[in-house]
């Protein structure tokens, strides 16, 4: 998420053109989520770089949030970072890895589409700090949404 963010859709007039403001620089943060679709729960960071360490943080972070004696399945796709020899795995995690070019199989993918349209797009951020509190806001704003979280995240065939 950053200041080159995508336009999306507006409601508007018919006929009138609304602004739609398009930032230039490149300043970004990454934003690590995962969602239990099936509780409506989430656990997310914000952080500046997306490498072994960040994924490695998210995943200790996860850890955290599943019920002690459950156990989560990251459902993840296969980029560099999330395959790391030196990536630390808490116990209570296993990682599942998707077929390449194949999103549509992970459910927080939709999330992040629904953020964009509703917290980030078209708009233009005053500095980094700007950029962390709106992608902070974003990721509270859904997980107080728990039946959001349910809605875009569930898959019949995965929840039946």
């Amino acid at each position: 998420m950053g200041q080159k963010n995508k336009i999306t859709r507006r409601w508007a007039k018919r006929g009138s053109r609304p602004s739609a403001p398009r930032d230039q620089r490149t300043r970004s943060a990454w934003l690590f989520g995962a969602i239990c679709p099936k509780e409506g729960k989430g656990a997310g960071l914000v952080l500046p770089r997306c490498n072994t360490l960040a994924m490695s943080l998210h995943l200790a972070e996860i850890s955290r949030t599943v019920k002690p004696g459950a156990h989560a399945v990251v459902i993840l796709d296969q980029a560099g970072w999330h395959g790391s020899k030196d990536l630390e795995i808490p116990d209570n995690i296993t990682l599942l890895p998707l077929p390449p070019r194949s999103p549509e199989l992970n459910p927080v993918e939709n999330l992040w589409q629904f953020i964009r349209d509703n917290w980030l797009s078209n708009k233009v951020f005053n500095s980094y700090k700007d950029i962390l509190d709106h992608c902070c806001h974003a990721w509270n704003q859904i997980i107080q949404q728990p039946w959001s979280i349910m809605s875009i995240g569930l898959r019949d065939w995965a929840h039946g």
